[in-house]
């Protein structure tokens, strides 16, 4: 099955990135965003019982805003990274990385993407359920961590930059 080719305003990086590399690659203001979430579940909570008072304790129910919150804060926070990854939003930083970390992977004459011990048609099958699948973290959380050569980018994408 070819790849999805999905004109974005900015350089595709990776058509699916490995969940290590998303998060490796978050920007502080994702760490902002993800802090940001994860106050602002408890914290909504609180106001609500402030504006109509419960006759019980809140602990227990800011305890879970705070854990929500956290969850839904980092697939916030890896969403946007994510879409860095596509060239949906500004770019330039995680391109620059990309290209020294797959510059220094070519010069020492590893593959791009890492190997597996997975046959593969289970790596065409692992690309196929991740490719995209962080615009619906909130529904079912699945995270690419299997290697595979489905990127959108080859060796020669990298060999052509008169940088490298």
């Amino acid at each position: 099955m070819p790849n999805k080719v999905v004109e974005t305003p900015f350089p595709l990086i990776d058509a699916d990135p490995h969940a290590g590399r998303v998060i490796r690659y978050m920007r502080p203001s994702d760490y902002v965003a993800w802090a940001g979430v994860t106050a602002a579940f408890p914290s909504t909570l609180y106001l609500w019982d402030m504006a109509d008072p419960m006759r019980t304790k809140m602990r227990t129910g800011l305890r879970l805003g705070g854990l929500l919150g956290f969850v839904g804060g980092f697939f916030f926070a890896y969403q946007r990274s994510s879409m860095r990854f596509w060239g949906w939003t500004e770019n330039k930083r995680e391109e620059d990385m990309d290209r020294v970390e797959m510059g220094d992977r070519i010069s020492q004459g590893l593959p791009l993407y890492g190997t597996s011990d997975q046959p593969e048609w289970v790596q065409g099958v692992a690309y196929r359920n991740s490719a995209f699948s962080q615009l619906k973290l909130h529904l079912f959380p699945m995270f690419n961590l299997v290697n595979h050569q489905h990127h959108g980018k080859t060796e020669a994408d990298y060999k052509d930059r008169e940088d490298l």
